[in-house]
């Protein structure tokens, strides 16, 4: 294999694909990137895998001769990135018994030892899969609406994927698209509409649920960060595999099993006080406070219908306290609840929308903010008790 590429080529699609490059990999191969170089269509194609996240890319190139290696993922990223801005050439030759690939440029060379690319797994493929194209600013929507509260914990392994689940209607080819995430104390749930009309093929959509792992989506995320709002997203699922693709670029990824939570039963129906507010003002007045909340987390809202106002206040014991009040509106009666600063922050950031409803009963149920307009998005926080 006998390839020259443009280093911001070269180092923009290794930057991408290197993010499915497991850090403890096992078997060895699946340290490195596959590089694929196809002599017929000019193109190389670079491929990262850690067993369930697959990453796939491809990019134009002067081919001279075609083949494949694997070459050390963080190695081979480190050299480039730091090279000049100038062309690079691959040369790893066939007739060679060492995997020993040749980088150089004007301003250098270097050598690494690669594996052989027969070694490598083949990225998961779907079986009899069903297939939708998605709007990019569809998916922008949606993860970025729920993505930050999927958990961490990796014992509750269903909660850190984002659920998604559509149902089509034959009868005006309008569907809702909606992702959900939780880690058990927050829940965020967005609701898209789909008009398959606009898409390549106008049918019915299919009804699906599935549970995506929230890594894979944060990868996602990033590929089509910079694509045109108007592109779409091919995605292709069966039973144990999600396909994502855009263009030359594709990510892979298994399915979380295990039954989701059903988290529609979580939200009530039904609220005793709501309180219109200012999302930014609210959030400007939650950031001045957080300084003194910094100890335990805890931010208090105390609600005066009387005044009009929502009173915000943190209490560090023994280094001070810190209080700001601002305008709501709000109907039913004053009360005191407290949450977890961060968990609140998190989904205001969030939510798409200059003014925002909070709808609560007492203390200790849970709590729902939602945007007065726009994209529908209902986030959901359990609030934490008040210790006197």
């Amino acid at each position: 294999m006998k390839i020259v590429c443009s280093q911001s080529e070269l180092k923009n699609n290794l930057s991408l694909v290197s993010r499915a490059v497991p850090s403890r990999p096992e078997p060895a191969v699946l340290g490195n990137v596959l590089i694929e170089a196809n002599e017929a269509i000019q193109k190389v194609s670079l491929v990262a895998f850690d067993g369930s996240l697959g990453i796939e890319t491809s990019f134009n190139a002067e081919v001279i001769e075609g083949g494949s290696i694997t070459l050390p993922a963080r190695l081979l990223n480190d050299i480039v990135t730091r090279l000049p801005e100038m062309e690079i050439t691959l040369d790893s030759p066939s007739d060679q018994a060492n995997f020993v690939t040749t980088i150089s440029s004007t301003s250098g060379r270097f050598q690494l030892t690669g594996i052989d690319a027969a070694e490598f797994p083949t990225l998961p493929t779907v079986d009899a899969a069903q297939t939708i194209n998605l709007p990019i600013a569809l998916l922008t929507q949606g993860l970025g609406g729920c993505l930050f509260a999927a958990s961490t914990e990796l014992s509750k392994q269903v909660l850190t994927g984002v659920h998604l689940k559509t149902q089509g209607s034959a009868e005006n080819q309008v569907g809702v698209l909606e992702f959900a995430a939780t880690d058990s104390h927050r829940l965020a749930v967005v609701a898209t509409d789909l008009d398959t009309e606009e898409a390549e093929t106008a049918v019915e959509l299919p009804k699906f649920a599935l549970t995506i792992p929230a890594k894979a989506l944060r990868e996602l995320e990033r590929i089509i960060s910079d694509a045109e709002e108007s592109d779409r997203v091919a995605v292709s699922f069966d039973e144990q595999v999600t396909i994502f693709k855009l263009g030359d670029r594709l990510l892979t990824s298994t399915k979380i099993s295990g039954n989701y939570p059903a988290y529609e039963q979580l939200i009530p129906r039904n609220f005793e006080r709501e309180i219109v507010l200012d999302r930014k003002r609210l959030l400007n007045s939650l950031e001045l406070v957080s300084v003194l909340a910094q100890k335990n987390n805890l931010v208090k809202f105390s609600i005066n219908n009387d005044r009009g106002e929502l009173i915000i206040s943190a209490d560090a014991q023994d280094i001070g306290n810190a209080k700001q009040s601002l305008p709501a509106e709000i109907m039913g009666d004053d009360t005191e609840i407290a949450f977890n600063i961060k968990y609140l922050m998190d989904g205001l950031k969030a939510l798409p929308a200059s003014e925002i409803k909070m709808q609560l009963n007492e203390w200790n149920q849970p709590v729902v903010f939602s945007p007065l307009s726009g994209l529908k998005m209902t986030y959901l926080v359990m609030p934490v008790q008040i210790r006197n």
